[in-house]
Parts: structure tokens; C-alpha cells; sequence
């Protein structure tokens, strides 16, 4: 088990707990962020986003994931059997940018062979887990940034868990630049068939750290045990395990 350690929050004076491998912690007393190294106030934006739901609230949207789906077993929602309930707001950067490519490839689905060259610019709010060791499908999520709002201690439930950051904002926007980079040529591939040369630049507009209300529901169904992922924000499904037809 990792050994909680903890530091005086400089603004109000209470132990600010964390474990190692945090580089980012906030006081759960009045919501001050600082950098553990340092001891240095966050100097970033700190936004979260509100959860709607409380442990009895949460089983309707997860009946509603449930109900609907052509690979579900029609009686899901009536026979599976709720078995943990655990709301927990995860760290993310919103990593703001604008990435412009220039390509040239060879599109070899038509003979003889053409070359095509083109330009690609698109705009993102990109998602990196601020956590090193996680499954969180991050890429499944559709974060509801219209609803985010100023971090306040005071809308964080006392049932709930919150974990801090163990992604600096410098490897955030590193991760961000290599998968925005994947991302365009993986486009790209859906136009050429092979990628001749591939140049991309990836300005940052705005980095925002955020934590958002995900519900980890564990449940039962036919004697297996099954996990779903729910927002907390909108109560809508992230990514859940389905029970084959076959049970």
C-alpha cells in the first residue's frame, strides 16, 4: 500500500494529503491547488464539473445504458444486479490547440497509382488523463465543457473521491502534441494508402486543468461481474463491459 504523506495548506492551514507520484494536490477544506515540489500555488486554471447524481440517483442512467444497444441481452436492465457505486473526480488537462498538416501520399486504390498532396487543419480541446497508470477510455469521452465551472470545494460530495494530478502541465501538452499528431495520420489514412511525407504543427491556445465526476459502477448479471463508467455530468455512458448473448 503507498504511504499517504501530506503538506499544510498555506491558504487555510489544513493538511493537504497526498500519495507519491502526485505533482498536483488540492485541499479538500477550501480548494487551494499547489504544486507539491514546490509548495507553489497553481497558477493555471482550475475548473470541474458538476456532478447530478447521488448513489440512489445514479441507477437510473445506468438502467438507461442498460436498456438500449442491439448487443445487449433484452433483460439486462431488469436482472442485473447493482454491486458498487463509486463516484470519483478524475484530473484532466483540456489541452486548447490548433494543428496544421501538410502531406503528400500515394492513393494506390485505383490503377495506375495517383499522388495526392493537401493541406489539414482542424481545432481541438483535447483530453489527457492527468493520472500515469489508468484504463479510462479518454478518447470515449465527450467532456461536457459548456457545463465546467470554477473549481469549488464546496460542490465536491463528502462520499466522493478525489484524485490529484500525476501529469505536470509541460508532459500533458507533450502527450497531447503526440496524439493530436496520431490522430491527423490516421485521418490522413482514410485518404491515401500510403503516407509519403507528413509535417504537422500543433500551436497551444490554452491549457486548463479539470476535475470531472465519473461514476464506477460494478455489476452482476448471470453470475459474472461487469464494470460501467458513467458521467457524472450528464448521466450518459462512457464505456461499460457487455454481457454476451449468450447468457
Amino acid at each position: 500500500m503507498s504511504v499517504i504523506e501530506s503538506i499544510k495548506c498555506s491558504h487555510c492551514g489544513a493538511p493537504i494529503s497526498f500519495k507519491p507520484g502526485d505533482i498536483l494536490a488540492t485541499c479538500k477544506y477550501c480548494g487551494y491547488t499547489v504544486v507539491i515540489e514546490t509548495g507553489e500555488p497553481f497558477k493555471y486554471e482550475h475548473s470541474m464539473l458538476l456532478n447530478k447524481f447521488d448513489a440512489l440517483q445514479i441507477e437510473e442512467p445506468v438502467r438507461n445504458w442498460m436498456r438500449f444497444g442491439f448487443l445487449k441481452p433484452s433483460d439486462l436492465a431488469k436482472k442485473a444486479k447493482l454491486l458498487e457505486k463509486e463516484l470519483i473526480y478524475l484530473p484532466f488537462w483540456i489541452v486548447s490547440a490548433e494543428a496544421r498538416s501538410t502531406y503528400k501520399g500515394i492513393f494506390e486504390r485505383i490503377s495506375p497509382p495517383i499522388v495526392k498532396e493537401g493541406k489539414m487543419g482542424k481545432k481541438y480541446d483535447w483530453l489527457v488523463l492527468a493520472r500515469e497508470a489508468s484504463m479510462f477510455p479518454a478518447r470515449e469521452y465527450d467532456v461536457p465543457l459548456e457545463g465546467k465551472i470554477p473549481y469549488d470545494f464546496r460542490k465536491i460530495e463528502g462520499f466522493a473521491k478525489v484524485l490529484n494530478s500525476e501529469i505536470d502541465r509541460n508532459k500533458a501538452e507533450q502527450i497531447a502534441k503526440q496524439q493530436i499528431e496520431e490522430h491527423h495520420r490516421f485521418l490522413l489514412a482514410q485518404d491515401v494508402d500510403k503516407i509519403v511525407e507528413l509535417k504537422t504543427e500543433i500551436d497551444v491556445t490554452q491549457m486548463v486543468y479539470l476535475h470531472a465526476p465519473i461514476w464506477f459502477i460494478k455489476y452482476e448479471y448471470k453470475g459474472r461481474i461487469y464494470q460501467l463508467l458513467i458521467d457524472g455530468a450528464t448521466g450518459m455512458g462512457i464505456k461499460g463491459d457487455i454481457p454476451s448473448p449468450s447468457f
